[in-house]
């Protein structure tokens, strides 16, 4: 068994983050969050692992590496556009070879891992398997129809009038029969090759498509609502550690994480929370559910379910709440400019102006 790993998006609906960063790379509890994903292949025993990359390929390529960290061995496989999921396998036929693999979204998060579905696979030894799980808008996935008997009989990508709640969560399991069905679609009207099509071809010519229903928890963490949801729930499990420095006039309560070189001073901290090595917390207020990355200076401030990006700095701003703030920005309070109010008032007016 192989994995695909697919890198290569733009994030459009994490700008302006993915300007300057991949969105695979935005950090869940200070862990990039393609991380999550080959941690979890690790796991599953796979060790030869394909990362399809586009334009952001060096930030992918720095950060990865040769996998080694991970205890996997990666090949990186340049995708010259974003041209569908089914377009990323057709591309990939040289290192799959006719072995099985998983394929994995590398912006997507699954509790649990693969593990179990890997071994599945193995045993059972479909053409494909596919993930569902209910949401409750199928109009922005990709979505399937079963029968009576729970297998699929039908898929559509992101339908206008969908015929089930049920959505392909981004993992995907595959024979050596999937590059038959790549290679015979036609791109769609998104111009690109859909992997939902792919699907369907085999279904249509008999082929064995398997499907598993999971309960765990599962994200596309693909715009700021969901990243920051994921990030509360990676953090209801941090372990509490503090390798840093906390002074006497700092309170620290709940499960809080603060890295080697952190100087918290005057301060107080209500967990879950994560700062990251070399970062400064001084006379401020950070909030439950707040990943602050390294190198950051949060002062005389507060911020509370919230992710920062490395190098960042707050100083003396009023709560930030939900919020996602890029590397090396600058947060502070506008500058004071007189109150002043310029009237023409007709006879027997009546004005009412706020303080």
């Amino acid at each position: 068994m192989k994995a695909l790993v697919l890198s290569g998006g733009a994030g459009t609906r994490l700008r302006p983050i993915t300007y300057t960063l991949p969105k695979q790379l935005v950090p869940i509890a200070n862990k990039p969050v393609l991380f999550y994903g080959l941690e979890a292949i690790a796991d599953a025993g796979i060790t030869e692992v394909g990362i399809i990359v586009g334009e952001t390929h060096r930030e992918i390529e720095e950060a990865v590496g040769n996998g080694s960290k991970f205890g996997i061995d990666v090949t990186y496989i340049r995708q010259a556009a974003p041209l569908g999921l089914a377009h990323a396998v057709l591309i990939a036929r040289d290192f799959l070879a006719d072995d099985d693999f998983v394929m994995y979204l590398g912006d997507n998060f699954i509790v649990g891992g693969i593990t179990g579905l890997i071994e599945e696979f193995g045993a059972e030894r479909p053409d494909a398997r596919i993930l569902l799980t209910r949401v409750s808008d199928p109009t922005q996935f990709g979505v399937a129809e079963l029968d009576g008997g729970g297998r699929v009989v039908a898929l559509e990508e992101k339908p206008t009038h969908p015929k089930s709640d049920l959505a392909l969560v981004g993992v995907y399991l595959f024979s050596r029969a999937v590059h038959e069905a790549v290679r015979a679609i036609e791109p769609s009207w998104r111009d690109e090759l859909e992997i939902t099509h792919a699907i369907q071809w085999l279904i249509d010519r008999g082929k064995d498509v398997r499907s598993s229903v999971i309960s765990g928890y599962w994200k596309d963490t693909g715009n700021v609502v969901d990243m920051l949801e994921v990030n509360r729930l990676v953090l209801e499990s941090v372990e509490p550690c503090v390798e840093g420095t906390v002074d006497a006039a700092s309170e620290i309560i709940g499960r809080v994480r603060i890295g080697a070189g952190a100087q918290v001073r005057g301060s107080r901290i209500v967990g879950p929370v994560v700062i990251g090595p070399g970062t400064v917390v001084d006379g401020a207020y950070i909030g439950p559910f707040t990943s602050i990355s390294e190198n950051c200076r949060i002062e005389d401030s507060e911020v509370e379910y919230s992710i920062v990006l490395r190098d960042s700095r707050l100083r003396g701003v009023r709560r930030v709440k939900a919020s996602l703030i890029g590397r090396n920005v600058t947060v502070t309070p506008a500058p004071r400019i007189p109150a002043e109010n310029r009237l023409v008032l007709g006879d027997h007016s009546s004005v009412q102006l706020s303080s």
